[in-house]
């Protein structure tokens, strides 16, 4: 499905970002995995970098080789620690990364952002999601969460709301929209990784004990990576500005339970 094509794949060391490395390699795609630790094992070509700060996003993006095919953005962090530093890198790095790479993706290539169901709030906050998402370059995060008073613990989901609705306004944005290259998000809901016990001292115990009761188990990772690469491939041609609920049905129950269904 992926044979011939260049990926690049962020947070490759663990999690959905290794199963998407992996899976991608066996699907015939030269694969380029990033992380900021170097992983136990490795799938293609790795290179170490930092999407928390704006040097550390060129840094990276100076080292990646041009002629990709797809950016695939799993790399994040759970919100354990503080606000300002997850919009920095689940927000501003993965963006800022995505702008860099941007005349080094082919035309009609993909970009795919890992968001969350806990980005669903964004319908509720529109204004907020779409001014920090507005915001150009690498801003000082700490200034935009006391800007838009966002407490520590809302920073998770603060900065998957922002993601979503700037995968939606990035679909139309010329710089895309002139070389044919698509961008789309994956929502999962609670996936077994190591980051998971990291949620539920965020999110707490009862709402992702809530989450994974309504669709009977966890996600693994090999239930994200295919929907990911699938985004990647030619097959996802037609599809653009789109958020792919991969959670096992989660999005339609907290969809029908909010509108009385």
């Amino acid at each position: 499905m992926l044979f011939g094509k260049t990926i690049v794949v962020t947070g490759v060391a663990s999690g959905i970002g290794r199963r998407t490395a992996e899976l991608a390699g066996q699907l015939g795609a030269e694969v380029i995995g990033v992380d900021r630790s170097r992983p136990d094992r490795t799938t293609g070509t790795f290179v170490e970098g930092d999407l928390s700060t704006e040097a550390g996003v060129k840094a990276l993006a100076d080292v990646l080789p041009g002629q990709l095919d797809g950016l695939c953005n799993v790399a994040g962090v759970s919100g354990n620690t503080g606000a300002a530093n997850t919009l920095a890198i689940n927000f501003f790095g993965l963006r800022g990364l995505t702008e860099a790479l941007l005349p080094k993706i082919r035309e009609g290539g993909s970009v795919v952002n890992v968001a969350s169901i806990a980005g669903f709030g964004w319908r509720e906050t529109p204004g907020r999601a779409a001014a920090i998402a507005r915001t150009s370059g690498f801003p000082d995060a700490g200034s935009i969460v006391a800007e838009h008073q966002i407490p520590d613990e809302a920073g998770y989901p603060v900065s998957k709301e922002i993601l979503l609705v700037w995968t939606m306004l990035a679909a139309h944005q010329d710089a895309f929209r002139a070389r044919a290259i698509r961008v789309n998000a994956v929502s999962p809901g609670p996936v077994e990784t190591p980051i998971l016990t990291q949620f539920r001292e965020v999110l707490g115990d009862e709402r992702v004990n809530s989450d994974v009761d309504r669709v009977g188990r966890a996600g693994t990772p090999g239930d994200i990576a295919p929907a990911i690469l699938f985004l990647c491939s030619d097959a996802a041609r037609w599809i653009n500005g789109h958020n792919l609920a991969t959670d096992g049905g989660l999005e339609a129950a907290i969809v029908a339970d909010t509108q009385n269904f």
